[in-house]
């Protein structure tokens, strides 16, 4: 008996390692994505002032270089925020993902050839790529420009028309509350004597006169009980004991 007891608690005590080390790793990997996220933020902010800089600071083929990278890269990133947000809530922009994934392996290869050519020394060369360079950032950044645009109208649109229904929707309800609106033209169609209230009695009818000769009938005094109030509720029969 004792050793089963004891190896109970070996196994919950090993449960019980088992699980921590498993959430720490987990919170390690969750830290690291984090830190790594961080760093990648700030090296494209970095990245981002820098091309600003050259592009302002800077004249001849270096300006150029720093604005179309600027321009691929602004393009490309406000693409992917808006596909992936949309993906959230609309499936078929997966889809849409999909492509941009491949675009994106075109946009990395002309950041990469325009990185390169910011370290190249001979600008004469440089130069006479900028054309090519040009037209191939266009095609890139106007696909891209595309695909957002195409993703917001969408969204809109489906927003526009849930409105359109929610609005039919609650004009519905609102009639329906004001439902006492078509009651009372009824109600006033059909006589003051129909909207009487509950509690109003009509005039008793007049007693009859006994006639000479005859005895008068004793008059027999109602139970008030008979007839209550139309608030109060109906008196429950007592069981017979």
């Amino acid at each position: 008996m004792e050793a089963t007891i004891v190896t109970i608690l070996a196994l919950l005590f090993l449960s019980f390692v088992a699980l921590g080390v498993y959430a720490t790793v987990k919170v390690a990997k969750a830290a690291k994505r984090g830190v790594d996220r961080t760093l990648d933020q700030a090296r494209r902010t970095v990245e981002d002032t820098t091309l600003r800089a050259k592009s302002f600071g800077q004249a001849g083929v270096a300006a150029e270089l720093a604005k179309l990278r600027l321009s691929l890269r602004g393009s490309m990133r406000a693409t992917q925020d808006a596909l992936q947000a949309g993906a959230v809530e609309d499936a078929s922009l997966r889809e849409s993902l999909d492509l941009f994934a491949r675009l994106s392996a075109h946009g990395r290869e002309l950041d990469e050839d325009l990185k390169r050519l910011e370290r190249e020394p001979d600008k004469a060369y440089v130069a006479g790529q900028l054309p090519a360079l040009t037209e191939r950032t266009e095609r890139i950044t106007g696909s891209a420009d595309a695909l957002r645009q195409a993703a917001r109208d969408r969204a809109r649109r489906f927003a526009e028309d849930d409105l359109e229904t929610l609005s039919a929707q609650i004009d519905v309800e609102t009639g329906a509350l004001r439902h006492w609106t078509t009651t009372d033209g009824r109600e006033a169609a059909a006589g003051p004597e129909a909207t009487q209230p509950a509690w109003y009695e009509s005039a008793p009818a007049p007693q009859a006169q006994p006639r000479a000769g005859e005895t008068p009938q004793a008059i027999t005094a109602s139970d008030p009980r008979a007839t209550p109030y139309p608030w109060e509720k109906t008196a429950r029969p007592e069981s017979a004991g």
